[in-house]
């Protein structure tokens, strides 16, 4: 059994249509999701389609949650909430009730699956790179020995023995007697400066978790944002992978 994991796809379809494909080539047999379907980019009705057509265990992001109710977006990032407000009238009152439907934390064969963090899931707490205590709250949640987030856009792994640490990671194995809380990187918005969509394999059969980089059609996605009307910076950032 082998488990394509994906998450931040952030209605960048140009991206997710290269990580599927590179998905199949690899011969994965299962998918999860972990939220953000939509967001930012210009594409957020065919990545929901998408998504929701491959039937897919996935769970709720933050963005998945503002695109699927109608509340101010008060404090919001301006970029943010302009996308939000673009993404809402794109998308159906079927569409925003999936999102809406959408679990907070979910299991998934073995392993279990959050977009943010597990002591707080709804909350939408960060748990970026250098944040070992944030990492060690959500670790004393964490009933699966692998668990899979999102929500940073950073790939990250880390790792609870008798301390918690963490780090990059391109392909390593999962350890009996250890706990991974593993972030796996944004499909459609990269914010580690590698700007290429990014998602994870994680191959049951032998225990092995490896990081896929994959490049795609940069120049066709800013274009479909500027062809929207959205702000220019959305467009900007995926070719600086910030």
């Amino acid at each position: 059994m082998k488990f394509a994991i994906i998450a931040d796809i952030h209605a960048n379809l140009e991206a997710l249509e290269v990580v599927l494909e590179d998905a199949r080539q690899q011969r994965v047999t299962h998918y999860a999701c972990l939220g953000d379907v939509v967001g930012y980019n210009a594409n957020p009705k065919e990545c929901l389609d998408i998504i929701r057509s491959m039937n897919m265990p996935c769970v709720k992001g933050n963005h998945d949650e503002y695109c699927s109710q109608d509340e101010h977006l008060e404090g919001f990032n301006p970029h943010a909430a302009e996308a939000v407000e673009w993404t809402r009238s794109k998308l159906s009152a079927e569409d925003r009730a999936w999102l809406r439907d959408l679990k907070y934390h979910r299991l998934v064969a073995n392993f279990s699956i959050v977009h943010a963090t597990l002591d707080a899931p709804k909350r939408w707490g960060y748990v970026f790179p250098s944040d070992k205590f944030a990492a060690a709250a959500s670790f004393t949640y964490q009933n699966t020995g692998v668990c899979f987030f999102g929500h940073t856009h950073v790939p990250v792994a880390f790792i609870r023995d008798s301390v918690v640490r963490g780090g990059t990671y391109s392909k390593f194995r999962v350890e009996t007697g250890r706990k991974y809380f593993i972030n796996v990187g944004s499909v459609g918005q990269s914010r580690d400066g590698v700007a290429k969509a990014t998602y994870a394999i994680y191959d049951l059969d032998d225990g092995s978790v490896e990081l896929r980089r994959l490049d795609y059609d940069i120049p066709k996605t800013q274009a479909k944002i500027i062809a929207a009307g959205l702000p220019q910076r959305l467009a900007d950032r995926l070719a600086e992978g910030r």
